[in-house]
């Protein structure tokens, strides 16, 4: 009896061994990055995807693929959603020109002063439904956002306020951000990364909009521009973490709410850890005497928003999306006393 029973439970482990392995095999998922390989944003990916398939027990795998893998880092939303990728985490303004409502919502310039504002709105502030709500039309499910920080402002010159940008000559990527210094009085110019470093050291631009204050110390832009704005007064890329709509409904509720779960956790990961850095980063500026960082009162802040909301409102007349997101942002900015 004893034997007979023993060998039962083994065959019935063994079939569930083997169910556990078909099951794992549905869900074995592609994502592609808007991060190349070896960026510390790309590694927190990967760390994340890991991280999922550790919580689900081995049943979702997630490949985590660096920029233009698969597709174009641009294209990666028609890629999801005609099932080339499962997900992406990548910049929503990259699908802008698609509808105006993703540059605004990926990048409302000057409205956040800090990660954990951007993320008590899209969490718990109206900004999960309403990315789903543009976003599913496109056959993609938006499950959760992150973001590298607000970025720091790289300057040649010193920068203590709105009055300061006018007539600076400054790089910044076209598109709403250069709409937004350009009505501040600043000349915003065209110029791909690459070519920050290059045009600062030649006095081609005397400003740039690029990136975080640590990633910009370690490629020596405080070299040539010894006036940064830290923290950033202007921009913080939305990222988003989305999958393919009917992939994702074919997950079981408890694997959804894993992922759910994880996205938040994750986000706390990517701006806990690059905020180190970049104090890090300060801490090592404030050493060097020739380097002069300038942090913008809460009224010069106020002002540059102020002039970045005329810019918002030209920019949800463009689109019925563009105007939802425009009310649903304001009304909870409004809400929280940051406007």
């Amino acid at each position: 009896m004893f034997n007979f029973v023993k060998q039962g439970l083994v065959a019935g482990v063994a079939a569930l061994v083997m169910s556990s392995t078909a099951f794992a095999a549905d869900f074995d998922m592609k994502f592609q990055s808007s991060d190349p390989a070896g960026n510390p944003n790309f590694m927190l990916k990967q760390e994340w995807a890991k991280r999922v398939e550790i919580m689900t027990g081995g049943r979702l795998k997630i490949e985590m693929m660096p920029v233009n893998s698969v597709v174009q880092h641009s294209e990666t939303q028609d890629a999801v959603a005609a099932d080339i990728l499962d997900g992406h985490i990548t910049d929503t303004s990259y699908f802008a020109g698609k509808d105006p409502a993703f540059g605004l919502i990926a990048n409302p310039v000057g409205a956040w002063s800090s990660p954990s504002e951007m993320l008590r709105f899209i969490n718990y502030g109206g900004g999960k439904e309403l990315m789903n709500d543009i976003l599913e039309p496109y056959g993609l499910h938006f499950i959760g956002a992150t973001t590298p920080g607000l970025e720091a402002f790289i300057s040649a010159r010193p920068l203590d306020g709105v009055a300061d940008l006018k007539g600076l000559k400054m790089r910044a990527p076209e598109g709403m951000v250069q709409e937004v210094f350009a009505a501040a009085g600043a000349s915003p110019v065209n110029l791909p990364g690459s070519e920050v470093f290059t045009s600062l050291d030649k006095k081609v631009i005397e400003a740039a909009d690029y990136t975080v204050f640590s990633t910009n110390q370690a490629q020596g832009m405080h070299d040539v521009a010894k006036h940064p704005v830290y923290p950033g007064f202007h921009s913080m890329p939305l990222v988003e973490v989305s999958m393919n709509q009917k992939k994702w409904d074919s997950l079981p509720a408890d694997i959804q709410e894993i992922l759910n779960i994880s996205v938040r956790d994750f986000a706390i990961d990517m701006t806990s850890k690059l905020a180190m850095k970049d104090l890090e980063a300060v801490a090592a500026a404030r050493k060097d005497p020739s380097i002069t960082i300038h942090n913008w009162s809460a009224e010069e802040r106020a002002k540059f928003r102020a002039i970045a909301m005329k810019q918002w409102e030209k920019v949800a007349k463009r689109s019925e999306n563009a105007q939802k997101v425009y009310d649903t942002l304001t009304k909870y900015l409004v809400s929280q006393g940051l406007i």
